[in-house]
């Protein structure tokens, strides 16, 4: 039990820290390719990958979709397609000071599942629960804003780079929510199905995008421009990442799991600080706040749960 627990610890630490570095990191991708033509590049090299694991792990009847077509499209859209394209949108907008936003954002992703998991299956959350999520969205606005509201609506588009990266986050806690709807069903299946319908959701936008002229399809100097980004993206905070996550809540349950979501804007703070960002006390203390909420809500419900 030991060497299980040691190795859960291992995997969700590479999973978070993998997430963490990944917005730091599409920074300069951003001002070379639009996140929606990225978006197509790197979740649909992914969704190869998995499906070739799937079919040499469960073989070709692990890709029928059964009862579960519409579901699985829909939450496989929010997740690949929603996630992707709103919260590397915003952080495009935000500018410089984007890749913390976004990554704040990511941490809180454990109490807007609370307000999720209430909409969507009547758990009504407690008072604790509350004020945890009202400390952190004051972390939140600090680190936002540093401090001065008047930062929001800046020449960054600030304001709207935050709303279309928040509503990207619970994107994302939607196809979470809903992976628990799939308990009879392995974690691979589960990824592999809901990727390739979220990809194919992505190429009819891009292609109905592009047709419109909204939209340009990339050049070849512009992939191979974003290659490091992509291969990035695809391996370490791609396939590796979500495996080393899932099985590492397997291992240590996933109320411990959780906790290492903190991890995530703690990386991004570093790196954005190692490439020469200048970080200012308040959104310091902004992602304290936002930390300390969140570990303090995990450490109420594990009272709860004695």
């Amino acid at each position: 039990m030991g060497k299980n627990y040691l190795l859960g610890v291992s995997l969700c630490l590479i999973a978070v820290l993998s997430w963490g570095a990944m917005f730091p990191i599409m920074g300069p991708a951003l001002k070379i390719m639009d996140p929606f033509n990225f978006t197509l590049f790197r979740y649909g090299i992914v969704a190869v990958i998995f499906a070739i694991i799937l079919f040499l792990k469960e073989g070709p009847r692990a890709f029928l979709p059964e009862k579960h077509f519409l579901k699985l499209w829909f939450l496989g859209t929010s997740a690949f397609a929603g996630f992707s394209f709103l919260v590397f949108l915003g952080q495009k907008l935000a500018g410089s000071s984007g890749a913390l936003i976004a990554s704040v954002m990511m941490a809180v992703q454990p109490l807007l599942g609370v307000i999720v998991g209430w909409i969507y299956r009547g758990t009504k959350p407690g008072k604790f629960v509350f004020m945890s999520m009202l400390v952190a969205a004051v972390g939140v606005f600090l680190v936002v804003t540093k401090g001065d509201p008047a930062n929001l609506f800046g020449g960054q588009n600030t304001l709207l780079a935050t709303i279309l990266i928040l509503l990207g986050v619970l994107c994302w806690v939607i196809y979470t929510t809903g992976g628990a709807d799939f308990k009879e069903w392995s974690i691979l299946r589960y990824s592999t199905l809901t990727t390739i319908y979220g990809v194919i959701s992505v190429s009819l936008i891009l292609t109905l995008a592009i047709s419109l002229g909204w939209l340009e399809a990339p050049t070849v100097i512009q992939v191979q421009e974003v290659s490091g980004a992509l291969v990035y993206m695809i391996t370490l905070a791609g396939v590796l990442a979500v495996f080393a996550w899932n099985l590492g809540n397997r291992l240590i349950g996933a109320l411990n799991g959780i906790l290492f979501m903190n991890l995530v804007p703690v990386t991004a703070f570093v790196i954005t600080i190692l490439r020469g960002y200048q970080i200012t006390s308040y959104e310091v203390v902004g992602c304290l706040l936002t930390i300390s909420a969140l570990v303090a809500n995990n450490l109420y419900n594990r009272y709860k749960l004695k």
